[in-house]
């Protein structure tokens, strides 16, 4: 069994904790404090939706074309987040979610928000895609399988919303509201469907991203505010406040921030605390890493919820109390594949064909067989990714190749609609590994066909066994955004090799931050497999 010696270091930098804290012993005396930088997570987590059911605090966010979808995530103290469930496994509206005649790339699960009512779970979100139908999934327990519920009318960026006299309702688009009935499955018939407020002067850019609340009696409606073509107010959070639903609502800006000097921080949510506190997690675009939850004090002043520190500025570091030392397992991590689960760690790009992966034809392997001659990795099933990290993060895996046929193309790539990879083909009987760039064109219609990938070949070099050892580095630090790429074939020296590879968000094409992916393809004949062994991310203490 080929074992990498690789350390695991967790984002947050936990000070004078001791001890093995058990989920069930956690109580407050085990919290400790400690110095909390923002973004709280460094890594791709947008259009966050958070609530408190108890103790915890439950997170859903956006990962659009990956598999499976809708990813809950769950907290104790606001610091350590874990993935407990997802969703769904897969969405089935039509063959692009299988990479047949399109892609869904930068479309699927969109914008969800997360509820809790009568002891149910209830998340509502919309795919920005055809067939143009929301879907509400349940759960009794989120970290078990949540149930499809019904499939609505499309609600772009939607806030599902349980009001106190037992009505429901959803807020969408820029101040749209429309009421559905009791058990949710559809429209109410003759209940309210109007346009809450009109833009003013100030809000010609973009205006969505509703999250709503109900606090002492009044209504509060958080949107993200695009204030275009002026510097340093790219991105903002506004508030609309009625003390009837139906309104008249009126707005205030709630923060802006070019926070760090990456823009501005907006969109995202409000949500009470455990000790009579509120709290705001807002994310901001930080370039290839993608877009970065920062976690900060809502403040209620004059019955507004305004964000930030005493001067409304994102704070950089904030005094907090975590648990240490407690058994979260975080949103990424390393896999030896010894389970016969795979990780919640993981996300396929698009949906998986479940018949050719396996973590039990070699026990202890993650094995990928191909399944479709396809000429590039775009429209490569079975690419399986995880959220690369900032600042700085490192990934190594390990490969056996000797299954490879003819014509097949495996490796591991920085992956997004701008790549890096690191790759090896069988190309007459010879092995070749290759350090390439990829950039990749769509049809400009609903189906985002691949029309072209300009892949440039860096540097090549022939190899001569089945093991081989793929690494690759990542730089996020002040909006560098660089990959690096190694390889080694005896797991202790590592050779550079190919170029620096800038890492590039493009919300025209994936609208997400780029990922670490390993995958494997046939170009001539399928049947052939890789075996993954090992996996391992290190992540850079964030001081």
């Amino acid at each position: 069994m080929i074992r990498l010696i690789l350390s695991f270091f967790i984002i947050i930098y936990f000070s004078n904790c001791s001890g093995n804290i058990k989920r069930s012993s956690i109580t407050d005396e085990n919290m400790e404090p400690i110095t909390v930088i923002n973004p709280v997570i460094n890594a791709d987590v947008p259009d966050m939706s958070v609530i408190r059911v108890g103790d915890f605090y439950y997170m859903i966010s956006t990962t659009m074309h990956l598999m499976p979808g809708g990813p809950v995530m769950r907290s104790q103290d606001l610091v350590n987040w874990e993935t407990i469930s997802y969703l769904f496994d897969r969405l089935e509206d039509h063959p692009r979610y299988d990479l047949i005649d399109g892609t869904v790339y930068g479309k699927g699960q969109w914008a969800s928000s997360i509820r809790y009512k009568d002891g149910k779970f209830y998340v509502l979100f919309s795919p920005n895609d055809e067939p143009y139908k929301a879907y509400i999934y349940t759960t009794d327990d989120p970290t078990k399988k949540w149930n499809l519920h019904s499939r609505l009318k499309h609600f772009h960026d939607a806030s599902l919303f349980f009001d106190d006299d037992g009505r429901n309702y959803v807020f969408y688009g820029t101040g749209e509201l429309q009421e559905l009935n009791s058990d949710l499955t559809d429209i109410k018939e003759d209940g309210l469907n109007m346009v809450l407020f009109e833009r003013d002067e100030e809000e010609y850019g973009l205006l969505e991203g509703s999250q709503v609340i109900k606090h002492n009696n009044k209504y509060y409606l958080l949107m993200i505010s695009m204030v275009w073509g002026e510097p340093g107010r790219v991105r903002r959070q506004v508030c609309y406040r009625a003390d009837k639903i139906t309104g008249p609502y009126e707005k205030k800006v709630i923060l802006e921030h070019d926070f760090a000097g990456y823009g501005g921080v907006g969109q995202g949510c409000i949500f009470d605390g455990k000790n009579d506190d509120w709290w705001a997690m807002i994310f901001q675009d930080r370039g290839g890493i993608g877009r970065v939850p920062m976690l900060m004090p809502c403040r209620w002043e004059d019955e507004w919820p305004m964000l930030g520190d005493n001067n409304g500025f994102v704070p950089e570091k904030m005094e907090m109390k975590a648990y240490c030392n407690t058994n979260f397992k975080g949103i990424s991590g390393s896999d030896e594949f010894s389970n016969d689960t795979l990780s919640l760690f993981w996300q396929w790009n698009h949906n998986p064909i479940n018949d050719k992966w396996s973590l039990t034809d070699r026990p202890d392997f993650l094995r990928l067989k191909t399944s479709r001659i396809v000429d590039n990795i775009y429209n490569a099933p079975n690419t399986i990714t995880q959220r690369m990290h900032g600042p700085e993060c490192s990934a190594v895996v390990a490969v056996d190749i000797s299954g490879m046929k003819e014509g097949d193309v495996a490796g591991f790539a920085a992956f997004n609609s701008n790549s890096g990879i690191l790759s090896v083909k069988k190309e007459k009987n010879r092995k070749k590994l290759r350090m390439s760039t990829n950039d990749v064109a769509f049809t400009d219609d609903k189906k985002m066909k691949v029309t072209n990938v300009n892949e440039i070949v860096i540097e090549e070099k022939e190899i001569n066994q089945d093991i081989i050892y793929l690494r690759i580095d990542a730089d996020f630090n002040h909006g560098k955004d660089l990959a690096t790429f190694y390889y080694s074939l005896d797991n202790k020296e590592w050779i550079k090799t190919g170029c620096e590879v800038k890492m590039i968000f493009d919300y025209r094409r994936f609208f997400m931050g780029s990922k670490f992916a390993i995958f494997n393809y046939a170009t001539k004949t399928i049947g052939g497999y890789i075996d993954v062994d090992n996996f391992e991310i290190k992540m850079c203490v964030q001081e």
